[in-house]
């Protein structure tokens, strides 16, 4: 199995883990280099750089794509979407996701909603130091808990039905109400599951700011 770090051009707070290639996203791009980590492929228009640092991007870059910054994707989008094409089992987790302009920030959280991206959506990561979100397509799933997290929320992208079990608060036919998100739950030593009975689920753990 391929894992790859995505780091992106938002807020920047943490990275952790062992991968096999490091791709920047525009400004995550010199994230990368200021880690002294390498930058396999760089990714994007690259209007939130200086000409300088664009330089300094293409001289270290192993590969670079430049996109024109008229397109239909969002630099992250397509940095997955050139990803998947040449690593279709890849695990892709993205750093600098979370914490920056309020629109990318909903866009990462929906990165599913693309239609190339929705069948990929189980091998994509969102992470930073407070956050873990993982997506979870229509049907049952056993969520695991992530041992650095406190908290466990849970939405879906179409505001369909959702159904939470063997969490500290469950959600049932019996227990049902309707909220756009299911916040602060918990983890009571075993896994939780969940059924997602259209479109997606989203699943965030977080931990509070030390």
């Amino acid at each position: 199995m391929t894992k790859i770090a995505l780091f992106t051009g938002g807020f920047f707070d943490t990275w952790e883990g062992s991968f096999d290639y490091y791709i920047g996203v525009d400004r995550g791009s010199l994230v990368l280099l200021e880690q002294n980590l390498p930058l396999d492929m760089a990714v994007g228009d690259f209007d939130s750089v200086s000409k300088e640092e664009f330089e300094r991007i293409q001289q270290q870059a192993k590969t670079l794509y430049l996109a024109k910054p008229e397109k239909n994707d969002t630099d992250t989008e397509m940095a997955l979407k050139i990803i998947f094409k040449q690593y279709p089992k890849a695990q892709v987790t993205i750093f600098g996701a979370l914490g920056g302009r309020i629109d990318h920030e909903m866009s990462n959280l929906f990165l599913p909603s693309d239609p190339e991206l929705y069948p990929l959506m189980k091998q994509i990561t969102v992470r930073d130091a407070q956050n873990h979100i993982r997506f979870y397509p229509k049907g049952k799933h056993s969520i695991e808990k992530v041992t650095s997290m406190t908290y466990v929320s849970f939405m879906t992208n179409d505001n369909s039905p959702l159904t939470i079990k063997g969490a500290k608060y469950e959600l049932t036919e019996r227990t049902f109400f309707k909220k756009q998100i299911y916040a602060s739950n918990e983890f009571i030593n075993q896994p939780i599951t969940i059924e997602v009975s259209s479109g997606y689920a989203i699943v965030i753990q977080s931990k509070d700011r030390s």
